[in-house]
């Protein structure tokens, strides 16, 4: 009867030890809760939103059906020493979570052992004869933490929501390095466009200059007017250096994201007109919860919750438990019957009692990283909602900005060509041609960086929605 008591006892205290391993320290997670608007300020309509940081971004440059652009963006997801320095990042994390998880299962341990020793024939209890054998040992050990309090599964919930952040933070920095692509790159054709009607404006501003210089020769037109011309003519001259040098430093830009040196890299200059990228009222909503950094912000307050309750296991005591066995002999029959052995522990239990006060300040730091963390998520989505609102506001300011600038600029150009027309029928002197033409090329210039900026602003947009806007 005693035999039979002795597995029953095993399995009981068994499955005291597994019931008390369901323990866990660590708080109940509940994420703070943010007042979310009803409707965005920018634009109307608001349609309920669902959790999609996982869902898919694709390719949202390719609505701007630019060639050179969508190799860009294929060169930089290639070659970004950004975005690799991300991916070993994650990578890193990843395999830091796997390490902690592998604390979940037993260490098992092989050995074996082979030698030959001679013992004295003056030893103590020696029958009064030496004697020399041999000694060979195969074997196993295993050790074991029993996770009481939760320590090791909590290490291992932190570890994965690390990987799970970090995860997040590549998806983050791919988006951040397609919108920098993209954005230098509509710069980079803004100032083509640029500098293709300061081209233009030169060769009329030569002209003007050829018409005045003429006249003055022929005792019409003063030295003034001549000098005012030449002013035009070349300060519209030193505007091209300018812009070309403004376009090399934006073209080496690219470069560098693309993961190109800049001596060897070269795009080659053409006139465009600036896309923009259409984006539904209602995708706000939806999309702004696809942000991969509110995703990494908030797997970050939950490993730091979990590490809360490591911080709090620490209180108790740890519980290891140890096996060995294998075969031992001293002659060629190893793995005999007789030649077995086996150990069952030790049990051990190890209990601080006293550490000067480092378990209480452990768990008042997890406790304040996980404020630092929850603070951060805070941050994060109410920076994401300010990101949108801005993108929203400046794709539609901008747009009727655009219309006024362009009904501008054509007023501004037929006013240059009536005061070049006055001025050679001698009815306008020539102050009244230069500030007509300055005022032209001016509001041409105003034109074409407003297109730039609705389509970066577009771009903007994308971004701070988190993707490419989905159907």
């Amino acid at each position: 009867m005693a035999t039979e008591r002795l597995p029953r006892r095993a399995g009981a205290a068994a499955l005291s030890l597994l019931a008390l391993a369901g323990c866990s320290m660590a708080p109940a997670y509940r994420p703070p809760a943010i007042a979310t608007p009803a409707a965005y300020k920018e634009v109307p309509g608001w349609t309920s939103a669902t959790p999609q940081d996982a869902a898919p971004r694709g390719d949202w440059w390719a609505a701007f059906d630019d060639p050179v652009l969508n190799d860009l963006e294929q060169r930089a997801a290639q070659a970004s020493p950004t975005l690799a320095a991300a991916l070993a990042r994650y990578d890193a994390a990843r395999a830091t979570a796997r390490a902690s998880a592998s604390d979940l299962f037993p260490e098992i341990d092989a050995s074996g052992q082979a030698g030959r020793q001679r013992v004295s024939a003056n030893r103590p209890l020696s029958s009064g004869s030496a004697a020399a054998y041999d000694n060979y040992v195969v074997g196993a050990s295993l050790d074991y933490e029993i996770d009481l309090w939760g320590r090791v599964r909590n290490s291992v919930t932190a570890a994965r929501a690390d990987a799970a952040a970090s995860a997040g933070d590549l998806a983050s920095a791919r988006l951040s390095l397609q919108a920098a692509v993209a954005d230098a790159y509509a710069r980079l054709r803004g100032l083509d466009t640029e500098a293709d009607l300061l081209r233009r404006s030169v060769e009329a501003f030569t002209r003007a200059y050829d018409l005045t210089a003429t006249r003055h020769d022929g005792g019409i037109a003063s030295g003034v007017d001549v000098n005012r011309a030449r002013t035009v003519l070349a300060n519209a001259r030193a505007q091209i250096s300018a812009v070309a040098n403004e376009r090399a430093a934006t073209e080496h830009e690219i470069a560098a994201l693309v993961g190109a040196v800049a001596s060897d890299f070269a795009i080659a200059p053409r006139i465009q007109q600036p896309g923009t990228l259409a984006v539904p009222a209602s995708a706000p909503s939806t999309l702004l919860q696809r942000r991969p950094d509110i995703a990494a912000a908030e797997r970050r307050m939950f490993g730091a919750n979990a590490r809360i309750g490591v911080a709090r296991a620490a209180w108790f005591p740890s519980l290891s438990l140890g096996l060995a066995g294998g075969w031992q002999t001293t002659g060629p029959s190893l793995l005999s019957a007789p030649s077995s052995f086996w150990g069952l522990g030790p049990l051990s239990a190890v209990a601080t009692l006293f550490d000067g006060g480092r378990r209480a300040a452990e768990v008042k730091l997890s406790r304040a990283q996980y404020d630092e963390a929850s603070a951060g998520y805070r941050d994060t989505v109410l920076a994401a909602f300010r990101q949108v609102e801005d993108a929203l506001a400046a794709t539609r300011h901008l747009a009727t900005q655009a219309i006024e600038q362009r009904d501008a600029a054509t007023a501004a150009q037929r006013t240059s060509d009536l005061a070049l027309t006055r001025y050679h029928d001698g009815a306008a002197d020539y102050l009244e041609v230069v500030t007509a033409q300055t005022e032209a090329l001016d509001s041409e210039r105003a034109l074409i960086a407003v297109e730039t900026i609705r389509m970066r602003a577009g771009i903007a947009l994308v971004k701070a929605l988190g993707g490419a806007p989905t159907a």
